[in-house]
């Protein structure tokens, strides 16, 4: 089950180097993660610093 981003997100964009998939991109003053594309690894959950990131 994909990762989502929730509106804790601060738009830090520590998550996006950490994908290694390339799912999390900016979209205006927040970074959204493609479903799609996530594996749900959880590499992005793990470095965000205000727990913005939900697993399913």
């Amino acid at each position: 089950m994909a990762y989502s981003i929730n509106s804790e997100c601060i738009n830090c964009g520590a998550c996006e180097p950490e994908c290694p998939v390339e799912a999390i991109s900016e979209q205006g003053d927040v970074r959204v993660i493609d479903p799609e594309a996530c594996t749900s690894c959880g590499a992005c959950a793990e470095v965000c610093p205000v727990d913005a990131i939900d697993a399913g």
